[in-house]
């Protein structure tokens, strides 16, 4: 059965997230099993964990003691890192600053947000990382201690595993394990969720219902704290409780795009109603900015025409930041990513 074909087929109505362990991926048998194991995934819910995705544990600890230092710091000191200072989205965002829901009155969170940087700083640092696209400098705090140096290590640790990802989405689309390449920036977001005390049906709560706009991304949720939730086709709200050792992977909208919609770009939302602080890291894996994305072949049919024209992955990303951030601005400069 062709891809275009299963996706006609499955029902979306999942009442729970699969787990796929990828730590066995070093011959061509083993990564074809994952990417059966991942393309049902996608398929079907849009959402998986991974478990034995590669990062060392003493890596996330060090990202999670910097993020609950400085998400601690007072209010004007945290703004003085504010992202709309500038016009690359990075730093701060107090909360309610973004609004994922047309219908909401803002998200309950706030955000800390990076883009690409070496380890080892670089006096040339707004160098071009390739031919294509150029870096965007970070904004870094002056304290707590080690911050920088946290959040890049936990960033480059991503890179990692949205490598291995890629070659086993490419699989799963019957691509070769190059297609997607590795010429993109990522953008990585912590998070620090108050806790919430309205009802859930308030037009204000952690981040309201939305779908993410890259390819996919990679979810860190603070473990013991049960907050994300994933909506299936029935109208169903799904828990997504933090699984000890593993990362959450969603669908994008750019790449349900690429796909057809043969991968399910799922809804989903975030509510601390737990009574204490969450914490999360999403860090978001697009493509190269003037990559034209249109659905591929493998995804279309005479029963499943193009839903979608072509449009260059830079725009996408260029017309989704307007939209949550409700403001007109130049973004020129902000192609390589979120």
């Amino acid at each position: 059965m062709s891809l275009a074909e299963t996706a006609t087929s499955v029902n979306g109505a999942f009442d729970s997230i699969p787990v796929i362990d990828i730590g066995r991926a070093s011959t061509p048998e083993e990564r074809a099993a994952l990417a059966r194991q991942i393309r049902d995934a996608c398929v079907k819910v849009g959402f998986f964990y991974i478990s034995n995705h590669g990062i060392p544990q003493e890596i996330i600890d060090a990202v999670f003691s910097a993020m609950k230092a400085y998400f601690s710091l007072p209010l004007e000191t945290k703004m003085k890192l504010y992202h709309r200072e500038g016009a690359n989205y990075r730093g701060y965002a107090p909360v309610s600053d973004a609004n994922f829901s047309a219908e909401s009155r803002g998200d309950l969170f706030e955000g800390f947000v990076i883009g690409w940087e070496g380890l080892i700083p670089k006096e040339d640092e707004d160098k071009k990382v390739d031919d294509d696209a150029t870096a965007i400098p970070n904004l870094w705090p002056s304290e707590p201690a080690g911050f920088r140096e946290a959040f890049l290590n936990y960033y480059h640790a991503t890179v990692g595993v949205r490598n291995a990802l890629y070659r086993l989405f490419a699989l799963a689309l019957d691509l070769p394990e190059t297609y997607f390449g590795d010429n993109n920036l990522p953008t990585m977001r912590s998070h620090y969720y108050p806790p919430q005390t309205g009802p859930e049906d308030d037009r204000i709560i952690g981040i309201n219902a939305h779908s993410d706009f890259e390819c996919f991304t990679i979810l860190w949720q603070e473990p013991g704290i049960q907050a994300l939730q994933v909506l299936n086709s029935d109208k169903q709200w799904i828990n997504a409780p933090p699984i000890t050792g593993t990362l959450v992977i969603n669908i994008g909208d750019l790449l349900a795009r690429w796909t057809n919609d043969v991968f399910r770009s799922t809804v989903h939302r975030v509510i601390n109603k737990s009574g204490i602080p969450r914490y999360s890291i999403a860090t978001f894996i697009g493509v190269d900015p003037h990559v034209e994305v249109e659905p591929l072949p493998s995804c279309v049919s005479p029963e499943r025409p193009p839903k979608y024209g072509p449009i260059l992955a830079g725009d996408h990303v260029r017309k989704r930041l307007k939209e949550t951030y409700h403001r007109n601005v130049t973004l020129d400069k902000q192609i390589p990513g979120f």
